[in-house]
């Protein structure tokens, strides 16, 4: 196994290739998101007791209403804060196909997609000065892909939360790592 940054390992054995991205935050925006996702909780709470008091009328539809987008962005900063302290972004190339896993817990969905199939592989081109950038880029949210394809006219990004080092170091070992399968595949 090769480690390209603390955060970032490869591990290359017998056709196979796996890449591992933790998207750790320091201690301090660790604690920010935590401090940030208990008040969002406790401010919930607290409507909703005061929901059950209240009588029925506008007030409580508007309450209602207000906790429909309040459990929204529970539950998203929720998944966001397991992602940072739980989660972890796995590729893995083998048999002719890329796998690309966002894992939280344990869990996630893998996407498969056929190695022929993968076009303009690269770093994403993005002003950085833009507001979409920003955000994207923060660490309270999911975001900050670095690398991308085209799969089928379809647009794949992944590398979420990768430095522009560590996103060329991973670009070059994919890179070699899809060379050997199409050389393989061309072989047989």
């Amino acid at each position: 196994m090769e480690f390209l940054s603390e955060r970032v390992s490869v591990d290359r054995r017998d056709g196979v290739t796996s890449t591992v991205i933790s998207p750790r935050l320091s201690r301090g925006n660790e604690a920010l998101l935590l401090a940030w996702v208990l008040a969002w909780t406790c401010c919930g709470a607290y409507v909703i007791y005061a929901l059950f008091r209240m009588p029925s009328g506008q007030e409580r539809s508007f309450t209602l209403a207000f906790m429909a987008f309040w459990t929204y962005f529970e539950v998203r900063m929720v998944r966001v804060l397991l992602w940072r302290t739980k989660g972890f972004e796995k590729w893995r190339l083998k048999d002719g196909t890329l796998t690309i896993k966002d894992e939280i817990l344990g869990y996630g969905r893998a996407n498969d997609y056929f190695v022929e199939n993968i076009r303009k592989l690269g770093l994403i081109d993005m002003d950085r000065t833009s507001w979409k950038w920003q955000l994207n880029d923060s660490f309270w949210v999911m975001g900050g892909e670095r690398l991308g394809f085209e799969h089928l006219g379809k647009k794949i990004v992944f590398g979420k939360g990768l430095t522009d080092a560590e996103a060329k170091q991973v670009l070059v070992t994919l890179q070699e790592a899809l060379k050997k399968v199409r050389k393989q595949g061309a072989a047989q």
